[in-house]
């Protein structure tokens, strides 16, 4: 048994379903029986069959339809007037089964009833597209779901957005999707989903094809036919219909199909009567099948019974109750665009009186039809029709309702101010591009300043998302004092100070913190603002610690969770202040909200900050997911610096992980990007990436080479809050390099910051610093300082480097037990984070440790285990320095233990050391023995 819900559908694209077979389609069909017996098997599938217009895909669903027993089959079919529509599509889809949204979570049903305008709850696209999959996912538990949408490129967006996201996730669910397309669809909402091209149809196909649906054709006729439709079967089948046609096509001449079909279907319908064209043009314009709405515009243009009866007859328009569809979807556009203009225009005037008085988007787009020029009645209603579509989430309809709205306005300042509301609209959805072509638009039409205050601010908050950050603090900090209200002042004051962070000018940042500083905060909470403005105010004029520090107590840093995305500091500033944790739970919230309000944009920013947090508290694969839908977000609406931001995520996981593809190009493409546009903050983050990952590594030459420039003023990677979160690093490589007093340097600064701030991480690796370069027995002291201290605020992989250092420490001072403790402990974390590098690093240690006392040493030789590994490495050509980055101590303890190691050996020189075999026995090699 096969229940069929939704609207009828019985043509299919060789117009002779259940007369005749598909010609040249098996590969077709089978692919779609192995999806169907998939989904009668448990398992979901979706895929969209794509090709051009009358090329056979509604056979193809037709075909798998029938193919469907014991299936629950939803379909519909996209139609050109409700393209402007939210979620009509969506409605027609599943307004058979509304009766079962009761049984859904109340969250989802509530969204999906304001989707569909039976309530004024508000909706969210991610919400409807979850309640869509329980919805479905509930109707499969009975029977397997079959969901047929033709025609998907005329759906409307919000519909499109909806069932990409279905598609994507019903593997696990027996339901299958089938869309069809006219183009490639990759590019647009069904991205991701699999695809089938539906070709034309071989000669031999075709001929048969044409032989069945002309039976008694000549071979003229078959062959003309074949010459001329180019395999499309469609055009195989009504060709041969109209004479005119059969001898052009018998004639060789090749002419597109596009003409030949619309001339054949507007043939037939020259030949009816004129009030039944009138009835076909005005169904084909109403584009929604609503057979009443039809008949009560028809009174006035002499449609009576005997219309219906002729157009129900003539093969071109079919009726099931209250709802017709055509034959073909070829035929509406067909007989659309074929009627005058006016003609057009007169049916949209027609259909708009009748329609029911709540219909209000529906007559406003059928108004907007009519429209020979501006008018601006119907410019205020689609602008209505536009705030219900965002009341739904249905941002990018919105913005197409706000431009033809501006496209009607008569007066430029409304246009304007149309645009600028409809570029709001294109950004909040996630099209930067589209939002910026709006923005210019609205300039042009009305002014720099108006289109600033309607707007909010946006050309700034554009520019720093995808352009030059010097640019957009110049835009944000003059906007202040040009847009409504203190929050949206507050807002783009805190984006400039972000943007001159970016661009690691602090001058910049200053200006912003004075125009904050200055506004009244009449009106906000008063907690709210002194805290915004203390995680800011914290820098002078140097970039330099200055000022108040905000508070690090969660209830504090808590209040940040009441304020928009923009208003929230960047990761990097809040883990150098130390307060990551509280800040953390804020991002969790503000990516909930961000997602129940489909801001795509804001939401990628919110989730590439959060994985950065994610990495530091160890919880790498989180990080890795939240930053890889934060990179699939931003490279979705363009947003190109929040991409690099998620790049450079992926690529830190990479640099522990000793992925070395991986982190070259995630910091080669951010790279590309932020030091063309001079965004310094995601240059010093690349550049101390690659820094870690050559220290991971054993290099430490390499890996200050990629640190040092974060501290070199004018340099592209010069930025001041990177080369304090740096400065560990940088000073452990200089350390292993013999640079004292680089390494002094950084000690320094931790140090003044950990007082500065009392930040944990700060305090701890103060500690680690001043083991690596202490002497004696405050080594001891300072390692275990640091372990202390990284308990309070756990990271696990920096607390591991620790145990890693303090491990090799205690492993050359002979306190071998101790030291392979330190160095377990340190390789088991390294292990469950997959810190492959540091891990292995840390079980060579360990082998190390494990060998007793100085079984490595001859009898007489009596060196030391430190003077023997001194002697094994200088046999092998390395120099002073390079010994003392190895064994992590100074290079003149080196020259000190190679002052031991020759009289010890009998040696005199660095040549003769390297002809002794100090692996084995320590005697002079000699000609054929084994080295």
């Amino acid at each position: 048994m096969v229940r069929r819900i939704g609207r009828a559908t019985v043509a299919g694209g060789t117009g002779l379903r259940g007369i005749m077979e598909l010609f040249g389609r098996r590969t077709e069909t089978a692919a779609l029986e192995r999806l169907l017996a998939r989904a009668a098997g448990g398992a979901g599938a979706a895929l969209v069959l794509w090709g051009e217009p009358g090329i056979g895909k509604t056979a193809l669903v037709d075909h798998v339809v029938d193919a469907a027993s014991g299936v629950t089959v939803l379909r519909t079919r996209g139609t050109r007037i409700e393209t402007g529509l939210a979620f009509g599509a969506l409605h027609a889809l599943l307004w058979p089964v509304l009766d079962r949204l009761d049984e859904l979570p109340d969250p989802q049903a509530a969204a999906l009833r304001g989707a569909f305008g039976i309530s004024r709850d508000p909706a969210n696209r991610f919400l409807i597209g979850a309640a869509v999959v329980s919805l479905l996912s509930g109707l499969a538990r009975e029977r397997p779901v079959l969901v047929v949408v033709d025609d998907a490129q005329w759906v409307d967006e919000a519909t499109a957005h909806c069932l990409g996201f279905l598609a994507r996730r019903v593997r696990t669910e027996p339901v299958l999707v089938i869309l069809t397309d006219h183009a490639d669809p990759s590019p647009g909402p069904w991205d991701g989903v699999p695809a089938l091209e539906v070709v034309g149809l071989t000669d031999d196909a075709a001929r048969r094809l044409v032989a069945a649906a002309v039976p008694g054709a000549d071979e003229a006729l078959v062959e003309g036919t074949v010459a001329t439709a180019g395999g499309n079967p469609l055009a195989l089948q009504e060709l041969p219909t109209v004479a005119r046609d059969a001898r052009d096509g018998a004639s060789g001449e090749p002419m597109p199909v596009g003409p030949r079909l619309r001339q054949a279907f507007c043939a037939r319908a020259e030949a009816l009567k004129p009030a039944t064209r009138a009835l076909l043009l005005l169904a084909a314009a109403e584009g929604r099948g609503d057979r009443h709405v039809v008949d009560r515009a028809g009174a006035g243009w002499g449609v009576d019974a005997s219309t219906w009866d002729e157009a129900l007859h003539s093969g071109l328009l079919q009726a099931s109750g209250p709802r017709l569809r055509f034959r073909h979807p070829l035929v509406p556009a067909a007989l659309y665009d074929g009627a005058p203009f006016p003609d057009r225009r007169a049916a949209h005037r027609a259909l708009a009186a009748a329609l029911p008085p709540e219909a209000t988007e529906h007559r406003a787009w059928h108004l907007a039809a009519a429209a020979d020029g501006a008018d601006e009645d119907v410019a205020v209603l689609l602008e209505q029709a536009a705030a219900r579509c965002l009341e739904r989430s249905a941002g990018p309809l919105a913005a197409r309702t706000l431009r033809r709205a501006a496209d009607l306005s008569p007066d430029p300042v409304d246009a304007a101010r149309r645009l600028a509301l409809a570029a709001r609209a294109a950004w909040d959805a996630g099209d930067a591009e589209g939002a910026r072509r709006l923005l210019d638009d609205a300039e042009r039409l009305g002014g720099m300043e108006p289109v600033v205050r309607r707007s909010g601010g946006l050309r700034g908050i554009l520019e720093f998302t995808v352009g030059l950050p010097e640019r957009a603090h110049h835009y944000l900090v003059g906007d202040m004092a040009v847009v409504d209200g203190t929050r949206t002042a507050m807002e783009l004051g805190t984006v400039a100070a972000r943007a001159a962070w970016s661009a690691g000018r602090p001058d910049l940042q200053q200006t912003a913190l004075a125009r904050l500083l200055a506004l009244d905060p009449a009106g906000e909470p008063a907690p709210v603002m002194r805290t915004l403005r203390s995680w800011w105010a914290c820098y002078d004029g140097t970039g330099r610690a200055a000022g108040p520090l905000p508070a690090t107590d969660a209830a504090t840093v808590g209040l940040l969770g009441t304020v928009p995305w923009e208003l929230l500091p960047p990761v990097p500033l809040a883990q150098a202040c130390g307060v990551e944790g509280p800040l953390h739970d804020v991002l969790r919230m503000q990516a909930a909200q961000l997602r129940r309000r489909h801001e795509l944009a804001a939401l990628a920013m919110v989730l590439a900050q959060s994985a950065v947090l994610d990495v530091a508290a160890g919880r790498w694969e989180t990080a890795e997911a939240g930053a890889t839908e934060g990179l699939r977000l931003a490279e979705e609406v363009g947003a190109d610096h929040v991409a690099s931001q998620c790049r450079l995520c992926l690529a830190n996981l990479a640099a522990a992980r000793g992925d070395a593809p991986g982190l070259d190009g995630h910091t080669t493409r951010a790279l590309a990007v932020s030091v063309l546009q001079g965004v310094r903050a995601l240059t010093a983050s690349a550049y101390w990436v690659r820094g870690r990952a050559a220290l991971f590594e054993g290099r430490p030459r390499d890996a200050l080479h990629h640190l040092m420039p974060l501290g070199e003023p004018g340099h592209e990677a010069a930025h001041p809050t990177f080369a304090l979160l740096a400065a560990p690093d940088t000073a452990e490589a200089a350390t292993q390099e013999g640079r004292t007093e680089t390494a002094a340097a950084r000690l320094v600064a931790v140090e003044t910051w950990a007082r500065r701030t009392g930040a944990h991480w700060a305090r701890t690796a103060a500690h680690r610093l001043r083991a690596l370069a202490a002497g004696g027995p405050d080594t001891e002291a300072a390692y275990r300082a640091a372990l202390d201290g990284a308990g309070t605020v756990p990271d696990p992989f920096e607390q591991a480097r620790t145990r890693l250092l303090y491990g090799e420490w205690l492993r050359r001072v002979r306190r071998r037990a101790d030291a392979r403790h330190e160095l377990t402990g340190a390789a088991e974390t390294f292990a469950r984070l997959g810190a492959a590098p540091l891990r292995a690093r840390a079980v060579r240690e360990l082998g190390l440790a494990a060998q007793s006392g100085a079984r490595h040493e001859p009898a007489g030789a009596g060196l030391t285990a430190q003077e023997l590994r001194v002697a094994q490495l200088a046999a092998e050509g390395l120099t002073n320095r390079e010994i003392a980055a190895r064994l992590l101590i100074s290079h003149r303890t080196v020259g000190h233990h190679l002052g031991s190691v020759y009289p010890k050996l009998g040696v005199t020189s660095r040549a003769e050391l390297a002809r002794l075999d100090v692996a084995g026995d320590l005697r002079f090699r000699t000609p054929g023995r084994r080295q």
